[in-house]
């Protein structure tokens, strides 16, 4: 069976997108770990199909993990789905869609930057240190420890985020335990510096849309920067937080962009 597919990134967190709207495609966990797989097949940090829209949604949204699992909100991946909806004949700028059980608000601004109205964060919290780190916690439709460091270039992202990953401090989060684990670096009074191991895909990735959220409303909410509107610096890019002061109205904001499309033999 050939499944058409179109790979595309959100500063540098990468996607296989599936227009499955017809709902003829159904892929195990193993075919998607093989996917996203990035010596063997395209390579991603995850895969994700556009389904039908129903109950007043343009679409729905199914976010898998690059192990396969099906996963919790991926923030970029919201916002490239919106522009994989309107390169696949949603012709339209704004959209209402359902991912997680739950909904979202997204609108495409010039030059393909793409905006996308999170749920509000919740649940947030110290959490004992964990490696001799200081760490927080909140929930920004996927579960997100916050780390402060001094220097994030000189941090061991892989080592570190996963040993915090999978503590046992985060064993009873959201979609089966642990977190993914940000390392930030505060800039300015409105810029932070994030690198972000993530789990599902067990590694660093070059950004993270709900970790970028995560990061930048923790900021504010210690003190640690001023602004509501937070440039947030990632490895492949460049992010936007936008946010009120009660935390209400928070929006994502950056560049869905498609690198390429082809057909995969499944």
């Amino acid at each position: 069976m050939k499944i058409a597919f179109t790979k595309m990134s959100g500063a540098g967190n990468d996607f296989v997108m599936i227009d499955n709207r017809n709902g003829s495609v159904h892929l195990t966990p193993s075919q998607v770990a093989a996917i996203c797989h990035r010596r063997f097949s395209v390579g991603a940090d995850g895969l994700i199909t556009l389904e039908a829209g129903k109950d007043g949604f343009d679409f729905q949204m199914n976010y898998y993990n690059a192990d396969g699992r099906l996963g919790s909100m991926c923030g970029n991946g919201g916002r490239c789905v919106t522009a994989f909806a309107r390169h696949a004949g949603l012709d339209q700028n704004q959209f209402h869609f359902a991912a997680n059980g739950k909904s979202y608000d997204s609108e495409i601004l010039p030059d393909g930057i793409v905006s996308l109205k999170m749920t509000p964060p919740t649940d947030f919290r110290p959490v004992k240190k964990i490696a001799a780190l200081e760490n927080y916690f909140c929930d920004t439709g996927s579960p997100h420890a916050v780390i402060f460091v001094e220097d994030v270039e000189n941090v061991d992202v892989f080592s570190l985020g996963r040993k915090i990953s999978h503590a046992k401090a985060y064993a009873d989060t959201s979609n089966g335990g642990g977190t993914n684990v940000n390392f930030v670096q505060v800039l300015s009074q409105d810029t932070i510096r994030l690198r972000t191991y993530e789990r599902g895909v067990e590694d660093e990735t070059l950004a993270c849309g709900t970790g970028s959220v995560a990061s930048a409303v923790m900021s504010a909410k210690l003190g640690k920067v001023a602004a509501s509107d937070i440039k947030v610096i990632v490895s492949g890019g460049q992010l936007r937080v936008r946010f009120d002061a009660a935390f209400q109205d928070v929006y994502l904001i950056g560049p869905a962009d498609i690198t390429f499309s082809g057909e995969l033999e499944i």
